[in-house]
């Protein structure tokens, strides 16, 4: 029998003159000072976002990414192994949702669809007219909710370990859901969340969010996703806690929308693990596909 606390904790946690329209900014470049990063510069800052002071950061040049990250994650947990990779081709506008890392809380549940319209609000501040949204696990719901709510912004997609139905998830994640707790977030992320925001009710504000999302989770329609016409690429690890059956429904269902499954657990395929982390040729591969997915001919 599989051992599926894990990898629910792990999905619940995981679960320029643009700068010039936002409300508040910084001026000057910031040097990364985590171990991924040490020779990135970057510019960050925050905009009114629908009642958020929502955090972002800009990485790189080229035609624009956006990273969403996954539940109870920053953009450094998420996608912090692979910056420096996507920031080579793309000009990387990379977020933090409601009430995670940087970004300020509402007195309003978290949903995919309101996290969708945030991020669609701040490129509007941004400036940025159209973009390709690259979304892991609940980020990846949000992407397709960015497919579904805001085609007229989207170039591509890219759908990381995401689900649409509460059946595309290992049988049991949702019953164990319902006993998740602060005490068994993987701690990774909490240190993450405390050397951003040291405040406890605070962390303990965004995993409430985060829970509640998903135990209040109801299955999308299928015709929403058939109604995503942009360009897709769907992935998924072989022992993800999203089953293979499911990311492959969900690449059938958008119209143009290719399907890749990896050797990997939850994210361990784009280098989204907690603890030590070690290059590995599976992260190569994912980066080399997602580039020629973006920037191929």
């Amino acid at each position: 029998m599989k051992n599926f606390s894990q990898p629910m904790m792990l999905s619940l946690g995981i679960t320029v003159a643009l700068l010039a329209s936002c409300g508040t900014h910084n001026n000057k470049p910031i040097e990364s000072s985590t171990p991924t990063e040490k020779a990135m510069v970057f510019e960050s800052g925050y905009s009114d976002v629908n009642g958020l002071k929502m955090y972002y950061e800009i990485h790189g040049e080229g035609d624009p990414l956006v990273l969403i990250h996954g539940g109870g994650s920053t953009i450094q947990t998420t996608f912090g192994n692979i910056i420096p990779d996507l920031a080579k081709n793309n000009m990387l506008i990379a977020v933090e949702l409601q009430a995670h890392g940087h970004t300020s809380d509402r007195d309003a549940p978290e949903t995919f669809e309101q996290d969708a319209d945030d991020v669609a609000t701040l490129l509007q501040n941004l400036g940025i007219d159209k973009a390709s949204f690259f979304g892991f696990s609940n980020g990846g719901n949000t992407t397709m909710q960015i497919g579904i709510r805001h085609p007229e912004m989207v170039n591509k997609l890219i759908i990381a370990s995401a689900f649409f139905k509460r059946e595309g998830m290992f049988p049991g994640f949702f019953d164990g859901m319902e006993h998740a707790s602060l005490d068994n977030m993987p701690a990774d992320l909490k240190e993450a969340f405390w050397a951003i925001n040291p405040d406890s009710t605070k962390l303990l504000a965004m995993f409430n969010h985060d829970k509640n999302r998903m135990l209040g989770f109801q299955d999308w329609d299928e015709a929403l996703l058939q109604s995503i016409q942009a360009p897709s690429l769907i992935i998924n690890g072989d022992q993800d806690v999203v089953q293979n059956t499911h990311a492959a429904l969900i690449a059938s269902l958008i119209t143009n929308a290719r399907l890749m499954i990896l050797p990997g657990n939850h994210g361990s395929y784009m280098g989204q693990v907690e603890g030590s982390y070690t290059r590995s040729k599976t992260t190569e591969l994912t980066l080399a596909v997602i580039d020629e997915f973006l920037n191929g001919e």
